[in-house]
C-alpha cells in the first residue's frame, strides 16, 4: 500500500497536480506528498488545497518552489481552517506575498494539528513577522517554524521574540538571511531568558556583530533549554566570540554551537575551546572542529 509519493522535479505542472488531487480525494493511505519544484502554479495549487478540505490520511506535504503566489496560497490557508490531519507544510520558496501570509498566520490560530511550518524565502518582511508572532501566542501545536530569507529585520526579529515569551510549544526556529542586526538579537536574547521550550535556534546569515554577540551570550546564562544554537556568518569578532565563550563556563545544556564564516575571532578559539570539554558536544568554527 502507497504511504509515501515523491513527485520532485517532475514538471507536472498544473493539470498534473489537478489528477493528484483528484486522487487525494478517494485516497485513504497516502500520508506523504514531495511535489517540489513542479511548476505547478496557482491553478495547480489551488486543486491540491481543495483536495485537502476532504482528504483525511495525508500528514506531509511539499509544495516548495512552484510559483504558487498569492491566490492559491490563500486557498492552502483557508483549507487548514477545517484540514485535521496535516502535520507538515512546506511553502518555502513560493513568492507567496505579505498579505496570504497573513492569512496563513490567521489559519495557524485555529488549526490544531500543524506542527512544522515551512515560509522560508519568501521575503514577506517585517508585517508578517507580526502576524506570525500573533499567532504563536494563541497556537498550541506548531513545533517547528522555518521563518529564513524574509526579511524581516530587527523590527520581525522583535515581534518573533515577544512572541517566545508566552509560547510553550515552539522547539525548532528558524531566522536565518533576515537582515537581523544587534537589535533583534538584543530583543530574541530576552526571549531565550524566560522561554522554556525552545531548544534549536538558527540566526545564521544575520549581522548581530559583537554587540548582538554579546546579548546572546548573555541570555546563554541563565538559558536552561537550549541545545542548538546556529551564528554561522555573523559579522562576529573575536570580542564578540569571547563573550560566548565566557558563557559557556556556566551554560550547562547548550551542546551544539556553529560559530564559522566570522572574522578576526582566532583569539577566541582557545577559550571556545576550552569548553567544548565542560558542556559542548560540538563547536564548529571555520574549518577548526572540536569534539
Amino acid at each position: 500500500t502507497l504511504t509515501t509519493l515523491n513527485l520532485w522535479r517532475n514538471e507536472i505542472g498544473a493539470e498534473g497536480a489537478q489528477h493528484i488531487a483528484d486522487a487525494l480525494r478517494t485516497n485513504t493511505t497516502l500520508t506523504t506528498l514531495n511535489l517540489w519544484r513542479n511548476e505547478i502554479g496557482a491553478e495547480g495549487a489551488q486543486h491540491i488545497a481543495d483536495a485537502l478540505r476532504t482528504n483525511t490520511t495525508l500528514t506531509t506535504l511539499d509544495l516548495s518552489r512552484n510559483e504558487i503566489g498569492a491566490e492559491a496560497a490563500q486557498h492552502i490557508a483557508s483549507a487548514l481552517r477545517t484540514n485535521k490531519t496535516l502535520t507538515t507544510l512546506n511553502l518555502s520558496g513560493n513568492e507567496i506575498g505579505a498579505g496570504v501570509a497573513q492569512h496563513i498566520a490567521d489559519a495557524l490560530r485555529t488549526n490544531t494539528t500543524l506542527t512544522t511550518l515551512d515560509l522560508s524565502g519568501n521575503e514577506i518582511g517585517a508585517g508578517v513577522a507580526q502576524h506570525i508572532a500573533d499567532a504563536l501566542r494563541t497556537n498550541t501545536t506548531l513545533s517547528k517554524l522555518d521563518f529564513s530569507g524574509n526579511r524581516i529585520g530587527d523590527e520581525g526579529a522583535q515581534h518573533i521574540a515577544d512572541a517566545l515569551r508566552t509560547n510553550t510549544t515552539l522547539t525548532t526556529l528558524h531566522l536565518s538571511r533576515n537582515e537581523i542586526g544587534a537589535g533583534g538579537a538584543q530583543h530574541i536574547a530576552n526571549a531565550l531568558r524566560t522561554n522554556t521550550t525552545l531548544t534549536t535556534l538558527d540566526l545564521s546569515g544575520n549581522r548581530i556583530g559583537d554587540e548582538g554577540a554579546q546579548h546572546i551570550a548573555d541570555a546563554l546564562r541563565t538559558n536552561t533549554t537550549l541545545t542548538t544554537l546556529n551564528l554561522w556568518s555573523n559579522e562576529i569578532g573575536a570580542e564578540g566570540a569571547q563573550h560566548i565563550a565566557d558563557a559557556l563556563r556556566t551554560n550547562k545544556t547548550l551542546t551544539t554551537l556553529d560559530l564559522k564564516r566570522q572574522d578576526g575571532i582566532d583569539l577566541a578559539l582557545n577559550s571556545i575551546g576550552e569548553q567544548v570539554t565542560v558542556n559542548l558536544m560540538a563547536v564548529c568554527v571555520d574549518q577548526i572542529f572540536f569534539d
